[in-house]
């Protein structure tokens, strides 16, 4: 049981969620700390000397009938910069990623099969001059043997120990 709940979390998507909601809130307070020491302000300044900034009072001296059109444009400018940045930080990365992932997995050269590996390295060694096949049969069949090879004794199959 544990070890399925290990592989579910273990799968890219769950993890990246994860990653994805810790970068969120930790970005989600600077975000909300450059908005209200510095855009806040600059709002506040246009609307008048009022840290409330742009607002309108329905009923005089009633503060719930007040629309506070700051708080709106706060809240607009602190989701696209949330949303700009997450998307240039995290989602655009991550496409590019997976492209090159992609094209990697396309235009990947196939490995040759151990039968193409033994074909060239044959080829190889018959235009070094060396033994090939045909040419070791014909010195095991005259008694000939390379250099290096252990002569087999009399009685005994060649390749047999005893």
């Amino acid at each position: 049981m544990l070890k399925g709940f290990k592989d579910f979390i273990m799968r890219g998507n769950v993890l990246e969620l994860a990653v994805a909601v810790v970068m969120g809130t930790a970005f989600t307070a600077v975000v909300t700390a450059v908005v209200n020491n510095v855009l806040n302000p600059l709002i506040a300044s246009i609307g008048g000397a009022n840290v409330t900034g742009l607002a309108w009072t329905i009923v005089g001296g009633n503060e719930k009938s007040t629309m506070d059109f700051a708080a709106v444009i706060t809240a607009v400018v602190n989701f696209i910069l949330i949303a700009v940045v997450v998307y240039f930080v995290l989602v655009l990365p991550m496409k590019k990623i997976q492209e090159r992932r992609k094209r990697g997995e396309e235009t990947g050269p196939s490995e040759p099969t151990q039968v193409e590996l033994l074909i060239e390295i044959r080829d190889l060694l018959q235009s070094q001059g060396q033994a090939g096949p045909d040419q070791e049969q014909a010195r095991s069949s005259q008694g000939q043997s390379r250099p290096g090879q252990v002569q087999s004794r009399p009685g005994e199959a060649p390749g047999e120990r005893r």
